[in-house]
């Protein structure tokens, strides 16, 4: 089964920079203003560390 990160955006605070897209380390999470941030699935390598980093819980694997 392949997994597929998804950003719940009614967790997202949408009020702040996202400090998952920082974790990300391909580059695939990216946030325009303070919108929910927005997954580049041909880059994402479904590895989850952006996931248990939120703090919210906004992004799942």
């Amino acid at each position: 089964m392949d997994r597929k990160l998804k950003i719940l955006k009614e967790k997202c605070p949408q009020n702040h920079k996202c400090p998952a897209v920082s974790v990300c380390p391909v580059g695939a999470l990216s946030q325009k203003y303070f919108e929910a941030p927005e997954v580049d699935y041909d880059k994402c390598i479904r590895c989850g560390k952006c996931s248990n980093f939120c703090p919210k819980k906004a992004l799942i694997l």
